[in-house]
């Protein structure tokens, strides 16, 4: 049986981890919806942190090497 000490931190740290949530949420919302618009991947990093990338990006090429043509 859990002790009402136990049932009470536990409480407390759900309700913070809610309350980080919800902030990290309100701060990335803004960018994030641009992000989707724009079609671009969100990859969350942390606490206020994303990773956006562009798929356009996997598709871009090394160009060829150019051989020298002397006359």
């Amino acid at each position: 049986m859990y002790s009402q000490g136990t049932k009470g931190l536990s409480r407390i740290k759900s309700w913070i981890q809610d309350l980080v949530a919800s902030a990290d949420y309100e701060i990335c919302v803004e960018p994030d919806e641009f992000a989707f618009r724009m079609g671009w991947t969100v990859t969350t990093t942390g606490f206020g942190s994303r990773l956006y990338r562009d798929p356009r990006f996997d598709q871009l090429r090394l160009p060829r090497k150019v051989t020298e043509e002397v006359s």
